[in-house]
C-alpha cells in the first residue's frame, strides 16, 4: 500500500468519524432545548457570561458551555477535513466537494446558534421568531449531515453522482429528501412546543385546542401526520430506487430506511404517549437523523454514474405477441 493510498484509508476512517461525532453533538443541543439552557450563558457569545472559561456551578451554565464546547470541536475537525481532502484528493474530486460543503454547513450551523442566543431566541421565549429559527437550524443541520456523509461515502468509493437522465427516480427520491426535511422542521416545533406547554395528558394533546392556545400548541398536532404519510412515500421511493437502480448497496439501503422507518413511528408514538420525555425525544431525533443519513446515501448510490439500470424487460413482464401465444406456433 503506496502512501497515498494510505492517506486517503485513514481520511476515510476520518470522515466517518466526524460524522459519527456530530451525532451527539446534535443530541446534546436538544438536551440544551429542552432543560430550558440556552440562556446559561445569558447572551453571551461565544464567550459564557463575557469569559472563556465561566464558573460551572449553575445547572443550566454546564449544559449549554459544554454544548458550546463540543460544538466548537467540530469546527475544528470539518476544517481538518476540509484541508485533509483538498491534500489528498485531486482538483474537482467528489470528496472535495462534499468536505467544502461540511465546512460550509458548519460554520453556518455556528451562525445560527450564535443568532439564536443574541436575539434571545432560547430557554423561555414563545416568539414565531423562535419557530422559524429553529426550522431554519434544523435544515441545516440536516445539510451538514448530509454533506458529512457524502464525503465519507465518496472517500469509501462511491461514485460521483449525476441527476442528467434519472427520470422518475431522481424525481422520486428527491421528493422523498424534502419529505424527510419537513418531518424534521415540524418534529423541531413540535418539540419546541412539547417543552414550553407540556401536556398535562396524551388526550390533552389530541384534544380541540381553543383558539386562543398558543400557535405552537396548534402545530404539534399537524407532526405525526406528516411523519407517517412522507415516512410511507421516502420507503416506497427506495425501494422503486432499489428496482430502477438494482444493487446490493441501493437494496442494503432500501432496507435500512424501511426499518428505520418503522422503528422511527414506533418511537414517535411511544414519545407521544409518554408525553415526550427527553430520553424519548434524544431517542426519536436520533432516529430521524440516522433516517436522513441513509436516505442521502440511499440517492447517491442511485444517482451515481456508474449506478446498474433496470433493463425494461426487468422492470415489467414481456408481453408474448400474437403468432406466439398460439400453442405449437414457432
Amino acid at each position: 500500500m503506496n502512501t497515498e493510498t494510505r492517506s486517503r484509508d485513514r481520511f476515510r476512517r476520518y470522515a466517518w468519524a466526524v460524522l459519527l461525532y456530530n451525532l451527539p453533538v446534535i443530541l446534546w443541543g436538544a438536551v440544551v432545548r429542552a432543560t430550558g439552557s440556552g440562556a446559561g450563558c445569558n447572551d453571551h457569545w461565544p464567550l459564557c457570561d463575557g469569559s472563556i472559561l465561566p464558573g460551572v456551578a449553575d445547572a443550566h451554565k454546564l449544559i449549554e458551555y459544554s454544548h458550546r464546547l463540543s460544538s466548537g470541536f467540530v469546527l475544528v475537525l470539518s476544517s481538518i477535513l476540509f484541508w485533509w481532502a483538498c491534500r489528498a484528493f485531486p482538483k474537482g474530486h467528489a470528496v472535495r466537494l462534499g468536505a467544502g460543503l461540511s465546512f460550509l454547513f458548519t460554520v453556518s450551523e455556528a451562525l445560527v446558534g450564535a443568532a439564536l442566543v443574541r436575539f434571545g431566541l432560547v430557554a423561555h421565549d414563545q416568539s414565531v421568531y423562535r419557530a422559524v429559527a429553529i426550522s431554519v437550524h434544523l435544515s441545516n443541520t440536516f445539510m451538514l449531515l448530509g454533506s458529512l456523509a457524502l464525503t465519507a461515502w465518496w472517500a469509501s468509493g462511491g461514485s460521483r453522482i449525476t441527476l442528467k437522465g434519472q427520470g422518475l427516480t431522481a424525481g422520486a427520491l428527491i421528493a422523498a429528501l424534502c419529505g424527510a426535511l419537513a418531518v424534521g422542521i415540524t418534529g423541531s416545533i413540535t418539540a419546541l412546543g412539547d417543552t414550553l406547554f407540556p401536556a398535562k395528558s396524551v388526550a390533552e394533546i389530541g384534544a380541540a385546542l381553543s383558539p386562543s392556545a398558543h400557535f405552537l400548541q396548534h402545530l404539534r398536532v399537524y407532526h405525526p401526520y406528516v411523519a407517517v404519510s412522507a415516512g410511507i412515500f421516502a420507503v416506497a421511493a427506495a425501494w422503486f430506487a432499489a428496482q430502477s437502480r438494482p444493487s446490493d448497496r441501493t437494496r442494503g439501503l432500501a432496507y435500512g430506511v424501511t426499518v428505520l422507518f418503522v422503528i422511527q413511528i414506533c418511537a414517535g408514538f411511544m414519545n407521544l404517549f409518554l408525553r415526550a420525555p427527553i430520553g424519548m425525544q434524544l431517542a426519536h431525533l436520533l432516529l430521524a437523523d440516522s433516517l436522513w443519513i441513509t436516505l442521502v446515501l440511499l440517492s447517491a448510490a442511485a444517482f451515481a454514474v456508474d449506478s446498474p439500470r433496470a433493463t425494461q424487460s426487468a422492470r415489467r413482464p414481456r408481453t408474448a405477441g400474437p403468432l406466439e401465444s398460439v400453442e405449437g406456433m414457432p
